[in-house]
């Protein structure tokens, strides 16, 4: 299905994570805030509160807050006046990634394991270019380590050792026991809890599948308190059979046969991926989150342009 010189679809290459910096201008991560995030305010730029840094005093307009009032400039002029802050543009950024088994496949173009580890990238690298402090959390069936944000190429750079020894492992996590159902993305939301400070932006990239077993109750925490981007993965397979006859397959110990030509099995595979797309859905409503599906046939870099290009009102650019 590859070529030799497609590697780096199948496998997680540091030089991509490396150049990925190459697009970071190229997307508009942080340019306004989630409009429909439960941290959204009367802002109209990526902020967070007031600030303690004190600019000037000026006339109290409508609106503005009874706390800032200046008292001692008040009583002096006789008119209200009220003091006014620089406000703090600083949004740690943490990015949870998935590095299991059941990503190391693909149809297309990469491996779902590739495509995220890429999205992961492209999201690191644009946020360090915004100044931002970057941090983030790799996970798969058994295990997960973190790296906490900070404002350098190192803590960067951490995170793609961790992505990269993750990928690596993968074959060996094809190898677990059958009966090892736990979902890993539940761990990684409980340690996330007790990293995460309040005021972030957490982007969450797992397996489409994710949602089935996922313990909401672990990310709802955190979205009332943080901007939080879901980004499921899937590849075309994922959603729709190909017509191609009986097809064998092996996990393990496991041996069985799926009828892509049956009508009713392509229909319950549809059905099975239409009822995840809807339950992430219904996930993001009521959390009040972004959600955007990331299709393994397309590159990082392209579906990150447009989705992020359309959420601010810019074209991505060509």
């Amino acid at each position: 299905m590859y070529i030799d010189g497609a590697d780096a679809l199948v496998r997680v290459t540091l030089q991509s994570l490396l150049d990925a910096r190459r697009h970071c201008q190229e997307l508009p991560l942080f340019s306004r805030p989630m409009r429909t995030s439960r941290q959204t305010g009367r802002q109209y730029s990526r902020l967070r509160g007031r600030g303690m840094d004190f600019d000037q005093v000026r006339a109290y307009q409508p609106g503005d807050d009874i706390r800032t009032i200046d008292w001692r400039v008040t009583a002096r002029t006789q008119k209200v006046h009220t003091k006014v802050f620089n406000e703090e543009r600083e949004r740690p950024v943490f990015i949870i990634c998935e590095q299991s088994s059941r990503l190391f496949f693909g149809s297309r173009h990469s491996m779902k394991s590739v495509l995220g580890a890429d999205a992961c990238a492209l999201i690191a690298w644009t946020a360090l270019s915004h100044n931002d402090r970057v941090g983030g959390m790799v996970f798969a069936a058994d295990a997960c380590h973190e790296v906490r944000p900070r404002r350098s190429r190192q803590a960067i750079l951490q995170l793609f050792r961790l992505l990269l020894q993750a990928n690596e492992r993968i074959p060996e996590a094809t190898e677990a026991p059958a009966e090892a159902t736990a979902e890993p993305l539940n761990m990684a939301l409980r340690h996330s809890r007790e990293i995460i400070r309040p005021g972030s932006i957490l982007y969450l990239l797992c397996d489409h599948s994710a949602i089935d077993n996922m313990n909401q109750s672990l990310l709802a925490p955190l979205a009332a308190h943080n901007d939080i981007i879901l980004l499921p993965l899937f590849d075309p397979l994922d959603a729709e059979l190909p017509k191609a006859g009986i097809l064998d397959f092996i996990q393990g110990e496991q041996r069985f046969s799926v009828d892509t030509d049956n009508p009713a099995v392509r229909g319950a595979w549809q059905q099975q991926f239409a009822d995840q797309q809807q339950a992430w859905q219904r996930l993001a409503r009521r959390l009040r989150c972004s959600l955007s599906m990331l299709d393994s046939s397309l590159t990082a870099v392209e579906q990150l342009s447009l989705m992020l290009g359309a959420r601010t009102g810019r074209a991505p650019r060509r």
